[in-house]
C-alpha cells in the first residue's frame, strides 16, 4: 500500500506544533487517492512566510516565492513546497493573480484551485475534499472548481492543463468544463509561448496524448496554427486512409515519447496541404511537401521558443522524413555520418512510424526494411566505422603541415571524411597522408 513519505509528514507535524494548521495539496493527494506514490509534495499552511522562516529557523529553506506565500523546505533532502493559504484577486492577464491575500482558512485556499481532483488536502485531521474531488478521481472526470469559464478567464493555461491531466491520467473532461474551454481557447494567445510549449511537450508524451489531439483539433490549431489546413484534409491517395491530421497525430502516437521527436512526428506532413496536386485519375500527390513542411516546422519552433538544437532537430526531421533510403551498407554510414547517431535512429523510428500510421494493413516489406536499416546501423557503430572529423586518422595539423592554409584546412578535412565514409578511401594514417600531400583534387 502506498504511504506518505515521512520527511513530508515531518514538514506538517513541525508546523501543527507551533500552532498552525497544515496540509498536503494537489497533485500529491491526488496520486496517493490513486494507490500511486506521489512524484513531488506540495503543501499549504495558515502560516505567513515569516512565520514559516522562524518555525524552520536552522532548516535549509529556499524562499521559492516569497510574495506569493511560497517557500521550499528540506526535510532530511526531501523539497516540500509550502505555500500560505491565500485567495487571489483577478487576472487582468489572464495568467497571474493581480494580488494575492493570505487568509488563514483552507476553505478559501482550496476555492481557487483549477481542478477538482487537485482542490483536496491531507492532514492531520484526514481528507478534506470539499468540491467532490474524489468522486470525480473514482469517475475518472476532470471538473473546474466553481465556474469553469471563470477559472479558465483567471488564468488560460488552465486550459492546456486540463488537456495535459486528461492525456496524462486518461480522464476525460466534465461536458461543462469542456464547453468552457471550447469558448475561451483564444485566450491562449496571451499565455507565454515558454509555458504553452512546456505543457505542450508533456501533452504529446501522455499516454493519451494522442487521443486528446484527436477529440480537441481546434487546441492543437490554438496553439499550433500550421496544423490548421491538415485537419480534415483528404489525401485522395490508396496509400492512406486518413486525413493528413489524423495521420500526423496517429504517426505521433507511434514514435519514442521525447518530445522534440514527438513534435516532429505531429508536424511531419503540415506541408502536405499546401503542396497537394491531383493527377487525371483523381490521385493526390504531395511533391516536395517535407521542405514546405519543414519551413511551418521551423516557424512553429520559433514561436514556441524552442532553443536552436531543438528547432534545428525538429526541422531536420520534417525534411528529411521519408527519403525512402535503401538499405545499404554504404547509405546508412553516408547518414549515420550526415545526421549523427541519435539523429539517424530518429528519422528511422519517424519513418517506421510514417508507414505504419497510414490505417492500411502492415507492410511486412517496410517493416523488415526498418529493420535491416537499424541492424546495419547498429553493426556500423559496433565497428567504429570513421563517421566525423574527430574519427579521422588525420587533423587539422596534418593539414597545415601539408601546407593548407584557411578555410582550405576544412574542406580538404570534410573531403576526405566523405572519402572514407563512402568506402573511397580507407581510414589509414598514410594513405590520407599521402592523399592531402598530393596535387590532384580530393
Amino acid at each position: 500500500m502506498t504511504t506518505w513519505d515521512p520527511r513530508a509528514l515531518a514538514v506538517l507535524d513541525r508546523l501543527e506544533q507551533a500552532g498552525y494548521q497544515a496540509v498536503l495539496v494537489g497533485g500529491c493527494v491526488r496520486d496517493m487517492l490513486r494507490g500511486e506514490s506521489p512524484h513531488d509534495y506540495d503543501g499549504a499552511t495558515a502560516a505567513r512566510p515569516e512565520e514559516m522562516l522562524s518555525v524552520f529557523a536552522g532548516w535549509h529553506v529556499v524562499q521559492t516565492g516569497l510574495k506569493h506565500g511560497t517557500l521550499t523546505i528540506f526535510s532530511d533532502g526531501l523539497p516540500v513546497e509550502m505555500t500560505t493559504f491565500r485567495t487571489e484577486g483577478t487576472y487582468t492577464d489572464h495568467r497571474h493573480p493581480d494580488q494575492v491575500q493570505f487568509t488563514r482558512s483552507l476553505a478559501e485556499d482550496l476555492s481557487r484551485r483549477d481542478f477538482t481532483v487537485n482542490a483536496m488536502a491531507w492532514g492531520k485531521g484526514g481528507l478534506t475534499d470539499l468540491f467532490g474531488g474524489q468522486a470525480d478521481l473514482e469517475a475518472r472526470l476532470l471538473r473546474a472548481v466553481g465556474q469553469a469559464e471563470r477559472r479558465f478567464q483567471e488564468d488560460a493555461l488552465r486550459m492546456l492543463r486540463a488537456l495535459r491531466f486528461s492525456a496524462q491520467l486518461g480522464f476525460s473532461l466534465h461536458p461543462d468544463t469542456a464547453a468552457a474551454l471550447q469558448r475561451q481557447l483564444p485566450a491562449l494567445d496571451q499565455v507565454s509561448q515558454e509555458r504553452v510549449c512546456a505543457e505542450l511537450f508533456q501533452l504529446l508524451c501522455a499516454p493519451s496524448g494522442g487521443r486528446v489531439l484527436l477529440e480537441w483539433p481546434r487546441a492543437a490549431v490554438q496553439i499550433l496554427p500550421e496544423l490548421g489546413p491538415a485537419v480534415g484534409f483528404d489525401q485522395r491517395s490508396p496509400y492512406h486512409r486518413f486525413d493528413v491530421y489524423t495521420h500526423c497525430v496517429k504517426t505521433m502516437e507511434l514514435v519514442p515519447n521525447r518530445p522534440e521527436l514527438r513534435l516532429a512526428a505531429l508536424l511531419h506532413d503540415v506541408g502536405k496541404p499546401s503542396a497537394f496536386t491531383q493527377d487525371s485519375q483523381g490521385t493526390g500527390h504531395f511533391p516536395d511537401h517535407a521542405r514546405l513542411g519543414a519551413d511551418l516546422a521551423r516557424e512553429a519552433c520559433l514561436r514556441l521558443r524552442l532553443s536552436n538544437s531543438q528547432r534545428e532537430w525538429v526541422t531536420t526531421l520534417v525534411a528529411r522524413h521519408g527519403m525512402a533510403l535503401p538499405a545499404e551498407e554504404r547509405v546508412v554510414r553516408r547518414w549515420l555520418s550526415r545526421l549523427g547517431p541519435e539523429l539517424f535512429f530518429d528519422l528511422l523510428a519517424l519513418d517506421r512510424a510514417d508507414s505504419l500510421a497510414r490505417g492500411l494493413p502492415a507492410d511486412a516489406g517496410a517493416e523488415a526494411h526498418f529493420l535491416r536499416m537499424d541492424r546495419l546501423a547498429r553493426e556500423i557503430l559496433a565497428r567504429a566505422d570513421c563517421l566525423s572529423l574527430r574519427d579521422l586518422a588525420v587533423d587539422g595539423r596534418d593539414a597545415l603541415a601539408a601546407g593548407l592554409r584557411g578555410p582550405a584546412i576544412g574542406q580538404a578535412l570534410n573531403l576526405l571524411l566523405e572519402e572514407v565514409v563512402e568506402g573511397r578511401l580507407p581510414n589509414r594514417r598514410e594513405v590520407l597522408l599521402s592523399a592531402l600531400g598530393s596535387d590532384r583534387p580530393l
